[in-house]
């Protein structure tokens, strides 16, 4: 299975992308750390354009074609992108689910913005107006969203597990 999570910026992504492999043992794929590495081979700079995408999808095609479940975590905020991902699990004969994690207060989606560090060596985090002014194109597809303001880790995961047919799990493993 690809699962596809995508969302804007400090809306949570990460983190359940995170626990989920954990409790699933799923490959998880961060688009943000494919262009940070990008930038610090000396071959590109911020923004990279495509580049990250582009390899994110033969990276998450070799792991399904390994039989590996596959978390492709990004920004993923173009339908052409989104389209993309859907392509790679077709190619693979694989299902696809597609997750938009959200933050609906503003108010906590602000803080989490200003607060959020950083765990890629030299990755820009963006200001709280550029997360706000971001390109988003909606979505023309059903595809699960998970809001995860005011709500756990734990509770976000099992809607998730819900939302995609995986059985329940427990608390993610350390």
């Amino acid at each position: 299975m690809l699962i596809i999570m995508c969302g804007l910026p400090a809306t949570g992504k990460t983190t359940l992308a995170r626990a989920l492999a954990r409790q699933t043992g799923a490959v998880h794929l961060r688009i943000d750390t494919i262009e940070q590495a990008v930038v610090r081979s000396g071959l590109g700079r911020h923004p990279v354009g495509p580049v990250g995408y582009i390899v994110g999808y033969a990276l998450a095609e070799d792991h399904l074609r390994q039989g590996l479940t596959v978390i492709a975590e990004s920004v993923n905020p173009l339908a052409v992108t989104r389209d993309a991902w859907r392509e790679v699990a077709v190619r693979v004969g694989v299902p696809a689910a597609e997750i938009e994690i959200v933050c609906s207060d503003p108010a906590e989606h602000e803080r989490r913005a200003s607060q959020r560090t950083v765990d890629i060596p030299d990755l820009p985090l963006p200001s709280w107006t550029d997360i706000t002014e971001r390109a988003y194109e909606p979505w023309h597809r059903d595809h699960h969203v998970i809001d995860t303001a005011g709500r756990g880790i734990t509770d976000c995961l099992t809607d998730i597990h819900h939302a995609i047919g995986l059985p329940p799990q427990g608390p993610p493993r350390a």
